[in-house]
């Protein structure tokens, strides 16, 4: 990802604060091919994917579409065909069996559909049970963890029961605290929520949210749409290929497989608090959508001074006036002064490409288009194509 700072200019990829750090979940060019009687399946199609620290993202999908396929990469249950996968730092792909079950223990807590509780266990002892296999905490420090994290999800009194003696919500829950149990900064949940009414899911749910508040980084494979339509950032898998779900929202006349191209085309950018990203005056060679934080749109009056008029957030775009309409730009976009954004960048001839494709697409696109430009034209005094000018 590139990373441009307070003054435009292009570094290293680093927080908005300026720490220097990587991915902590980082797919490369990923491919994994099946061999089976009836020929080669290619579920996973150069697939990339970065998740950072913090991020709450759900992978949502048709059946087949390659979603269990890219848990199993990214928990190193499989390996890839072609490609690099990076986790908390460790290129996964490379481990042998040994290294990678003493890894998937320190960095990873995995959460499946049906709990995979043991059943002669007691809910304690189940949570407990990753700490001996790693070899952590004294025997007493094991049993206060357990009861800390059942505590934590609201299953204390219940430490000494059996799975069967208590709900599925219950299973859940304790199935969650396990994967908790050696402090994992990654928890990967395969659909979590799938065996649970509508009620005990959500109350799941909000348990991860919780999570998340916590520091933990939560990737989350669902059917439920409400549910992904909560969490931070939603991916769509297709056909074995990613379609980020913002592109879905702004483009939805679109095929999958346009979407599909688009995704390769488009470049992740992250700007620090202030960067400006398009400055008035300016010919904006590039489309601009809004992945995370926010920009501030700002024009210049008549005396020279240029004030926000508006700003914009996740699932919004900028630079389309200028692309349809030519010309420079008659705002400056920065972004936000308090949290920086991070933006996906499409090319001024891939923009052209694709307008030219769909032709609802465009409408829409000159739409908003026509609606921005009266606005800005508005808030710098000057009237749109022949009117007159605003006076305050």
């Amino acid at each position: 990802m590139t990373v441009v700072g307070e003054r435009g200019v292009p570094g290293k990829c680093e927080t908005f604060s300026g720490v220097r750090r990587g991915h902590l979940i980082d797919l490369r060019r990923v491919v994994k091919v099946y061999e089976s009687a009836a020929g080669r399946f290619t579920a996973l199609k150069n697939v990339d994917l970065q998740v950072d620290e913090g991020e709450f993202v759900a992978v949502i999908g048709k059946s087949g579409s390659g979603k269990s396929t890219l848990i199993n990469m990214i928990t190193g249950i499989d390996r890839p065909t072609s490609g690099e996968v990076i986790v908390a730092g460790t290129p996964v792909h490379t481990l042998g069996e040994g290294a990678m079950a003493v890894w998937r223990g320190k960095a990873l807590g995995i959460i499946f559909q049906f709990f995979q509780l043991l059943p002669t266990l007691t809910l304690i002892e189940n949570v407990m049970l990753p700490m001996d296999f790693a070899g952590l905490y004294t025997p007493r420090q094991r049993w206060e963890r357990a009861m800390h994290l059942l505590d934590q999800v609201g299953l204390a009194e219940h430490a000494y029961k059996v799975p069967a003696a208590v709900s599925g919500g219950e299973q859940q829950r304790a199935a969650i605290a396990r994967a908790l149990a050696n402090d994992p900064p990654i928890l990967v949940a395969d659909e979590p929520t799938g065996n649970l009414d509508s009620q005990t899911a959500r109350s799941v749910f909000r348990l991860f949210e919780d999570l998340m508040r916590q520091g933990k980084t939560i990737l989350m494979v669902t059917h439920d749409s409400d549910l992904a339509q909560a969490v931070s950032r939603t991916i769509v898998l297709a056909d074995g290929q990613i379609i980020e779900e913002y592109l879905a929202r702004v483009f939805p006349a679109l095929t999958e497989s346009q979407l599909v191209e688009i995704t390769r085309q488009l470049e992740p950018i992250r700007y620090l608090p202030g960067a400006i990203i398009i400055r008035r005056g300016q010919i904006p060679d590039r489309f601009y959508l809004i992945t995370r934080g926010k920009v501030e749109i700002l024009i210049q009056r008549d005396e020279g001074r240029e004030f926000v008029v508006t700003t914009m957030s996740r699932g919004q775009f900028f630079g389309e006036i200028e692309l349809l309409r030519g010309g420079q730009a008659i705002a400056t976009v920065r972004a936000a002064v308090d949290a920086g954004v991070e933006v996906a960048a499409l090319e001024r001839k891939e923009f052209e490409a694709l307008v030219s494709q769909s032709e609802a697409v465009r409408q829409a696109i000159e739409r908003v288009a026509e609606e921005r430009a009266a606005v800005h034209m508005a808030a710098s005094g000057r009237a749109p194509e022949g009117g007159e000018p605003r006076r305050d």
